[in-house]
């Protein structure tokens, strides 16, 4: 519409084929209402004008002789104040879009077809006999054409003489207006996923303006992962949509138009509009992107998605997570072992636009070649001895999720080179199939193994790594973040106690103390281990040095005599003799703090101080 008349009141007249009915109503608006309204007619397919129209309108001084008949599907964008269908099949094409097929008395085809007007336009119906084709003689059909004209004249008059469009239009803009007041984005579109409401809080969340969005494709305005990520109904559109059968409520990450990327809050219902069919969706939508930030400062505090530190290291691992949880490029994380790659791992998964997928893990280096083939792509009946049914692989289980390659630099080479097509191609073969399988997943794998290294010696293939390490990921061991160890031992033991009923709550000063001395070459899964001991030999609220495991009590990881039972410690009252090995390490664990160096040696600052000086 111009801007000449965007402040006119647009009414659209609706029929089957858009050469009787809806051209007569069309004319006949115009001629009672002047130039107050801006009127149009269309039909579901366009016709062609029938002489007999335009004689009978001739007779009500009102020449229609020039109109062109045009279809619904021509006036996508536009924008209607009150949309006024004039026959059942009409009503039922723009309320519902209507998947049956003509009613009987248009023949218009409304199969494979859908409406879609932009806004929220006020919906009315008049029943009016179609004229044409009725009557043997040209005098019974003339009737008929008059007939339909004094119905839809008596209809218009009333329309507007009586106030009701005006009335209507009133109403209508006052609803949109309420919607343009909503603090909350709203967007809603149809089975074609093309959208038809977006108000102003939507324009400034999504950085777009509604002029640009209305009358097209949600995935072709912000990308097949742009609005809904994984969680979107309709990816396919029309019949085979399958839209959600309750409202659903989730946060994801995005990029907006501008570039700028967000965190949103997504409540997404089904939108019924006759019978109780399916036609669309609403979408109310949040942006929560300062409350995200601030929640992960807070989070930083004791930990993120599941993880727990409050480390430099920790907190840097955080920051990247977040950082790629817009993107879907493949992540290399390493560690040593038990330093908790699977859980940085599914953590990436629950932060990213894939969270509603699947997270699907698979230990690469348990499995020898020929299983593991069948476990990651699958296998069809009969391939080979014991497959009795057809059994989808990993990967296709992963579909619009991520799949975690955990143990990836114990695959053999020639088992490289099929992980590293399907990585290049995003498609495969079942075992002993022929049907190519695409699969749309994100690729995480895991290693404690210097593949780098591993390289220079041909164990791995560099393009598998280059396409495997887009985003390095580092997990340092838990030697080197010490200041994590008195969180992870209580959240280890709030979830033992969820787990088991066990009473302990926490360790006494001595007991942490000799956690803290220990160097924890198994990481993350020996305390766990070391603390689901703990909580069996203890009976108490407080874990003491002597529930603890032997190797942590001696200070020592190696094997001990079987008839080592007492730690190796100074009697009560006796003083600790230091060492300069002993010292050494401490202050290595300590990161070079003496006052927590003397704690882990359990002698006084003044004992260490003084022995320091005396060396």
């Amino acid at each position: 519409m111009s801007a000449s008349t965007e402040s006119l009141t647009r009414v659209l007249f609706v029929c089957g084929r858009n050469e009787a009915r809806s051209q007569m109503a069309e004319g006949l608006l115009r001629h009672v209402a002047g130039s107050n309204v801006l009127a149009a007619s269309a039909g579901v397919s366009s016709g062609t004008l029938q002489p007999m129209t335009v004689e009978v309108m001739r007779e009500a001084g009102i020449d229609i002789s020039m109109h062109v008949s045009k279809a619904v599907s021509e006036l996508v964008g536009q924008s209607f104040d009150l949309v006024v269908t004039l026959c059942d099949p009409a009503r039922e094409y723009c309320l519902s879009a209507s998947r049956a097929g003509s009613g009987p008395d248009d023949g218009a085809d409304l199969s494979g077809k859908s409406a879609i007007f932009t806004g929220m336009p006020v919906m009315l119906h008049w029943s009016v006999d179609d004229p044409v084709g009725v009557g043997a003689s040209p005098g019974k059909a003339l009737e008929a054409f008059r007939e339909a004209r004094d119905r839809i004249r008596e209809h218009v008059r009333s329309l507007v003489e009586m106030g009701f469009l005006s009335g209507l239009v009133a109403v209508r803009k006052r609803w949109e207006g309420l919607i343009d007041t909503i603090d909350e984005g709203i967007i809603a579109h149809d089975s074609q996923r093309r959208i038809f409401l977006f108000n102003r809080a939507a324009e400034r969340i999504m950085g777009v303006r509604r002029e640009e969005v209305i009358g097209r494709d949600c995935h072709s305005v912000f990308g097949p992962d742009g609005m809904c990520g994984s969680n979107c109904s309709f990816c396919t559109v029309g019949e085979d949509a399958e839209p959600p059968e309750e409202t659903l409520d989730y946060e994801m990450d995005m990029t907006t138009a501008e570039g700028l990327d967000k965190r949103l809050k997504m409540s997404v219902s089904p939108l019924e509009l006759v019978q109780g069919r399916p036609w669309g969706v609403i979408a109310a939508l949040r942006d929560m992107t300062e409350v995200s930030e601030l929640r992960q400062r807070l989070a930083v505090e004791n930990g993120y998605l599941g993880m727990v530190g409050v480390s430099p290291p920790m907190r840097e691992i955080f920051e990247t997570i977040r950082q790629i949880s817009t993107s879907d490029y493949p992540v290399l994380i390493t560690g040593e072992s038990g330093t908790g790659k699977e859980l940085v791992a599914s953590a990436i998964h629950q932060a990213s636009r894939r969270s509603a997928g699947p997270f699907v893990p698979i230990n690469c280096g348990a499995l020898p070649d020929g299983i593991l083939e069948s476990e990651l792509f699958g296998h069809v009946r009969g391939a080979f001895t014991g497959a009795i049914r057809d059994k989808k692989g990993r990967f296709e289980l992963a579909h619009h999720g991520t799949i975690f390659l955990d143990e990836v630099g114990e695959l053999s080479p020639s088992f490289q080179v099929k992980l590293l097509r399907i990585l290049q191609e995003k498609r495969f073969e079942m075992v002993g199939g022929e049907r190519t399988i695409e699969v749309d997943v994100r690729v995480i794998s895991a290693t404690n193994r210097d593949l780098r290294a591993m390289i220079k010696e041909a164990g791995f293939r560099e393009d598998l790594f280059y396409r495997l390490c887009v985003v390095p990921l580092q997990i340092p061991p838990l030697r080197k973040r010490l200041e994590d160890v008195p969180l992870l031992v209580e959240h280890t033991l709030g979830r033992i106690r969820e787990e088991t009923g066990a009473k302990a709550r926490s360790l006494s000063d001595e007991a942490m103390a000799l956690v803290l001395g220990h160097t924890w070459p198994g990481n993350v899964r020996e305390l766990i281990n070391a603390l689901q001991y703990a909580t069996v030999q203890c009976s108490g609220r407080q874990i003491q040095p002597s529930h603890l495991p032997l190797e942590i009590r001696v200070g020592t990881c190696l094997p001990v005599r079987a008839d080592a039972t007492a730690p190796v410690r100074p009697r009560k009252g006796r003083k600790r003799k230091l060492d300069r090995v002993s010292v050494e390490r401490a202050l290595s664990q300590a990161g070079g703090n003496k006052v927590r160096a003397a704690k882990i040696l359990e002698v006084g600052r003044a004992t260490l101080y003084r022995f320091l000086g005396e060396k």
